[in-house]
C-alpha cells in the first residue's frame, strides 16, 4: 500500500494545491493528514473543502483542538491566538462540525498517525521530550512507525532496541528497516521551518519500507499577500519565505 502523509497545511491553499497535483501523479492508495489543516493561513475553508473532497483522513492538531473547544486558546501564545481567532471567525459551521469529529490519532496496521507525540497528543512537541522519554514512548507503541507533525521540521527518530538516533530528513528516499521502530516527523505543507520554503510531503510504501520526502515549490508570495490582506498577524506571511 502506498500512503501519502501531509502535515501542518495551515490554511495554505496554494501549497496544498501543488501538493495535491503531486499526489495525483503518484496515485497513492490513501492520503492521511497529521492535523493543523487550519490556522495561520488565509484559506481555512478552501483547505477543508479539499480535505473533504479528496476524502483525506485527518487527526486533530492543536489548531483543530482550539476550533473544537475554544478553551484551548489558552495554550497558544498571544500572536498565535490572534490567528486562531481569525480561523474561528471565518471557518464555516459544517467544517467546525467536521473538525469536532476528528480523532486524536489514527492507526493503520503497523502505522500510527498523530499530530504531536505518540500515543495521541496534539500539543506536545517532540523536542520537549528527553531521549529517554522518547525511547520509552517508542517502546510502548504497538505500531512500528509513528508519523507526527507539529514542529514543522523534518526528522527521523530511530530505535534499534538499544539506542535512539535522530536523523535529519531531506528530499529523497530512505528505507525504513522492519527490524527497527521509528518516529517520522513529516515537516509542513503550509509553513515549513527547515530553511526551504517549498511545501513538504511524504509517501510511504508499506510493502518495501520506502519513505520518500518531496519538496514541492509553490507561489508562497501569493499566500503571503493574502495573509497581509486579512486580520491574521503579518508574521505568518513573513514566515513563509524565512530561511530558518
Amino acid at each position: 500500500m502506498l500512503i501519502t502523509i501531509l502535515s501542518d497545511i495551515h490554511g495554505n491553499l496554494e501549497a496544498l494545491n501543488e501538493v495535491l497535483a503531486w499526489v495525483d501523479r503518484i496515485r497513492p492508495d490513501r492520503v492521511i493528514s497529521l492535523g493543523d489543516n487550519i490556522g495561520y493561513g488565509p484559506d481555512p475553508n478552501g483547505v477543508m473543502e479539499e480535505v473533504r473532497r479528496r476524502r483525506i483522513s485527518s487527526v486533530k492538531g492543536n489548531h483543530e483542538m482550539a476550533v473544537a473547544d475554544p478553551a484551548f486558546l489558552v495554550c497558544f501564545n498571544p500572536v498565535a491566538r490572534e490567528a486562531v481567532a481569525h480561523t474561528l471567525k471565518h471557518l464555516s459551521r459544517p467544517f467546525k462540525k467536521t473538525i469536532a469529529r476528528m480523532p486524536k490519532h489514527l492507526v493503520l496496521d503497523e502505522l500510527r498517525f498523530v499530530h504531536g507525540v505518540p500515543p495521541a497528543s496534539p500539543f506536545v512537541y517532540l523536542f520537549q521530550l528527553s531521549d529517554k522519554r522518547l525511547a520509552s514512548k517508542i517502546q510502548a507503541m504497538d505500531q512500528r512507525i509513528c508519523f507526527t507533525g507539529h514542529t514543522h521540521d523534518l526528522e527521523l527518530i530511530e530505535w534499534d532496541g538499544h539506542t535512539l538516533t535522530h536523523r535529519e530528513l531531506g528530499a529523497g528516499e530512505t528505507i525504513l528497516s522492519r527490524e527497527k521502530k521509528y518516529i517520522v516527523n513529516a515537516g509542513s505543507v503550509g509553513q515549513p521551518r527547515d530553511g526551504d520554503p517549498s511545501a513538504k510531503a511524504l509517501s510511504f510504501d508499506t510493502e518495501t519500507g520506502l519513505l520518500t520526502v518531496e519538496f514541492i515549490p509553490y507561489d508562497f508570495h501569493a499566500t503571503a499577500a493574502k495573509i497581509r490582506k486579512t486580520g491574521i498577524p503579518s508574521i505568518y506571511a513573513d514566515k513563509l519565505s524565512r530561511r530558518f
